[in-house]
């Protein structure tokens, strides 16, 4: 299941800067390569779903706005590519965006909208127990 869509994108980012990341055909780029972009969502819902299967049942129905912009936010850093400088950004967007997969997944941040949290192991408390201590105030007594 992918968490966001190419109208995301567009809304998010803009027709153009879409068309210039995507269209490797036409000198100059003229149009968005749908291949391409739902390759990109693809993959960025692949990483959030590695995160999110930790801590919730999934697919996510409906799907939390939070989560589709972290996506999105994936998703043009993958568009990027190699072009991506390191403080640029989108990839800065991108470090925020896993951040806050792995909060998720860390159990720190929780998402409101949609899934089901997975029913927790079985079994019970840890418990153990100790044999009677040797040494005491009473037997120590003269030492």
């Amino acid at each position: 299941m992918t968490y966001c869509t190419k109208q995301d994108l567009i809304d998010r980012f803009g027709e153009q800067e879409l068309i210039q990341l995507t269209d490797r055909v036409n000198r100059p780029a003229s149009a968005i390569d749908d291949i391409v972009v739902t390759r990109a969502i693809g993959d960025a819902s692949a990483l959030a779903d590695g995160y999110l299967a930790k801590v919730l049942s999934l697919p996510l129905s409906p799907v939390p706005s939070v989560l589709t912009k972290n996506v999105c936010d994936i998703a043009r850093y993958y568009l990027h590519g190699k072009a991506a400088e390191k403080d640029s950004p989108v990839a800065r967007a991108y470090a925020e965006a896993v951040a806050f997969l792995r909060d998720v997944s860390k159990g720190l941040v929780q998402l409101t909208e949609g899934g089901e949290t997975p029913p927790a192991a079985a079994g019970g408390q840890v418990q153990w127990k100790a044999p009677g201590r040797v040494f005491t105030r009473d037997t120590l007594k003269g030492f």
